[in-house]
Parts: C-alpha cells; structure tokens; sequence
C-alpha cells in the first residue's frame, strides 16, 4: 500500500481497538501488563541484540555520547523498563472513576466520570524504553496509541514492540491496541500530524527543541506539549554547604542526558566564596565544564566565560551554566526569563524562602533541597512517564496514565421534562 493508506489502516484499526479497550476489566489489563513485562525479560537478549544494532549505527553516525547514552538498553535498563511495567499494572485504574457527583433540586442525578482520551499519537526519539513506557501507559488509561519512533532507535523499538503486541494478543487484548508506524519516512509524521485528526485525538511528542517545535507548528490535532528541560537549580543564603553541594551535583552529573538534568545553577552572592569552589570542584572532578559569570570565575580556575546563549540552554552533556545572583527575586527572574517551565529547585535551610520560590515561580515541577533528576513519572510513583508535561492545558509535569484521561457527565431522572 501507499504511505497514505498504510496510516489510514493504521488510524482506522486505532480507531477501532478503542471500542474493545473500553470493554476490558481492570483486571484483564493488569494482567495483561504484568505478562508484557514477563515478555520482555524473557526476550530480554533479542531485544538487547537489537539494540546493538541502533549503538553500533548511531556511533557510525558520531552521535553525541549522551545520544548513545538515551539509546542504550541493558539488563539493568530492562529491568527498569519492566520494573515500571509492573508498577503501572499494580496502579489504581484511572478509567471510570467518579470524579464528583451531586443532585439537582429537580432530582437529576448528575456525575462526572473519567473516560479514555481515545487515539494518542506518540511521536519520539532516541530512548527505546518509550516504546514500553508510552504503550502501557495508554493501554492502562484505555487509549489506543499509534507509536512513531525515531530511525536511531528503529531496531530497538520494533523489537520491543512485537514482543508486547505478541503478549497481548496473548493475553486477550486487541492486537490494534499498540501500533507502530513501520516507516522512518518523515513524510509519515507530517501525514499523522495534518491528515488524520479523524483517527487520532491528541499527540503528544517527546524529544528535542526541533521534533516538539516541528509538531506543534505542523499539527491539526490537539499537541500535549514537552518543551526542553532547562532545569535550575539555586543555593539560596541559607543553603547547607554539603547539601547543596551533593544537590548539585547529582543533579548535573547522574546522568547529563535526561530532561531533569539541571542545566544552570544560581549561587546566592553571600554565599559565592563559602559555596561555590566546593560545588565547582566537585563538577570538575566529574568531568563537568562550567561555563560562569565573573564572579564564578574570580572563585574557581578553569571557569570558561558564559556567553548570553548559556543561559536558557539544554546541554544535555557535561556542561553546567553558572552565575551568581543578588537575591531569591533575582534568582527567579532568571529563571522566568530563562527557563522552559519544567522543574526548578531552591536549596534554602528556610521553608518559608522555598515557599516564596514556589509561590513566585509556576514551572510544572518546582523542589525544595532535592535533585532535578527526581523530575521523573517512575520517581512520582506513577510507574513511568510518556514526558513532562509543560503546558498549562489538560496535564502539567510527569505524564502518566492518570493524565490520560478525559471524563464525561452521566445523568440519571425519573422522566424529568424541561419547562
């Protein structure tokens, strides 16, 4: 078939599965996951086979090491990938939920119940756990999804993804469920985007600057939105040395590639000589390159000057912008000019200070004395994540399958007639 019909196919059966994920019990989805997740551990050597594959093309390609990094799959990664599968299956279902209820005078009974989005188209790059995560988060919530990953990632996550629809359709679940678009033809993504609003209900797409800009400018169907993850991350005047220290540092280095990775760190100017040098030694030490502001550099050696463009950028590496502040005001004018609205972290002794910070600041993800990384839906106790969300419209910070979800008014009488 042409590219067109091929997605039309696609969107039709999508449309179609929806019917049957509506019927299905709680029970029979969670143990359709929990049977997923035994699917991958025991097809655990495919699926990393396959993936050598995607490394070996991506180090051919010199893709960045943190690419390579978001690419891997291991035992250890697949154990976390099934470890969250087990964790949504485990999770209360978000279907059919009765969010209020109340009685009119006439003796209308009315309710407000949560209902399935219907179709979620997916669109992603790089991380191959976002074939699993995205897949059972949908299905947990009764949506149909419709999956378009990116070409680095193409062998993994076809390999992931016949696993899953294999214990499925095991399971009893309507093969359509979970579908993948079997082309890299970006042509594919445009076509989605503009011509299948009949089939697909919202898309939500995780990735870099340009995927989620190119989705959101090119859609004709509703976009949940994922902006960059330009993390701060501010040592207040009362901030405790080792702590901010051991904040900061797991914050930049755990793993540089990820959207909760802090990208810029904000140092109170009382605090620059006592603080700083501890913090910056410990960086380098990682490996870390700071690029800071004069005072940063007057405090530590190796500093590289910050240019304009530092700030507000997604480094994704061993990189860490770092300048120093007057005040908490000033600090969260940085970060409002600045930041992309995803998670922001204040390390203060104070809890009154850090609720000035949450109060003046309204990023989706906003802490007190912790690490950005814990900006992450298996972190929250949501099992995974499709993305951080960073509009403001339907759902806001880690998207799970309790934000996947819609809800309708149920209305019961006894003849009632309006005059």
């Amino acid at each position: 078939m042409k590219l067109e019909e091929t997605l039309i196919d696609i969107g039709r059966k999508a449309k179609f599965a929806t019917q049957a994920l509506a019927r299905l019990s709680p029970e029979i989805k969670k143990n359709a996951i929990k049977n997923v997740a035994k699917a991958i551990t025991k097809d655990s050597n495919k699926i990393i086979q396959q993936n050598a594959l995607d490394i070996k093309h991506a180090k051919d390609k010199n893709l960045s090491d943190a690419m390579i990094d978001r690419l891997v799959l291991d035992k250890q990664r697949i154990e976390g990938i099934t470890s969250s599968l087990v964790t949504i299956s485990e999770m209360d279902d978000p279907v059919g939920v009765t969010l209020n209820s109340w009685e009119r005078p006439n003796g209308i009974k009315i309710s407000r119940v949560t209902v399935p989005l219907g179709v979620i188209g997916i669109v992603y790059e790089s991380r191959p756990n976002v074939t699993a995560d995205a897949g059972i988060l949908c299905l947990k919530s009764g949506n149909a999804v419709i999956l378009r990953g990116g070409s680095e990632a193409v062998n993994s996550n076809l390999a992931i993804h016949d696993v899953m629809v294999t214990a499925l359709s095991d399971s009893g679940i309507a093969p359509h469920a979970i579908q993948f678009i079997p082309t890299q033809d970006r042509a594919a993504v445009d076509f989605m985007l503009r011509d299948m609003g009949e089939f697909i209900d919202v898309v939500i797409p995780r990735g870099g600057k340009s995927l989620i800009a190119s989705v959101q400018e090119n859609a004709r169907i509703p976009v949940m939105g994922h902006l960059e993850g330009i993390c701060h991350t501010y040592v207040h005047s009362d901030a405790e040395l080792e702590m901010a220290a051991s904040v900061i540092l797991n914050a930049k280095m755990r793993r540089t590639g990820i959207c909760g990775a802090t990208e810029t760190v904000l140092i109170h100017k009382s605090v620059l000589s006592s603080h700083a040098p501890l913090i910056i030694r410990l960086l380098q030490e990682e490996g870390c390159e700071i690029r800071g502001d004069e005072h940063i550099a007057n405090v530590a050696q190796n500093i590289i000057p910050a240019k304009i463009s530092d700030w507000g950028k997604e480094f994704l590496s061993p990189i860490v912008a770092m300048r120093v502040v007057e005040s908490l005001e000033e600090a969260m004018e940085h970060i409002i000019v600045n930041g992309s609205g995803h998670t922001e972290c204040i390390v203060s002794s104070s809890k009154e200070v850090a609720q000035q910070f949450f109060s003046g600041l309204d990023s989706a993800i906003l802490m007190h004395n912790i690490s950005t990384q814990f900006a992450d839906g298996g972190e929250f106790g949501l099992g995974a994540e499709i993305g951080i969300a960073t509009g403001k419209i339907h759902a806001r910070g880690p998207v799970g399958a309790a934000q996947l979800v819609s809800y309708k008014y149920l209305l019961e009488g006894n003849g009632q007639v309006r005059s």
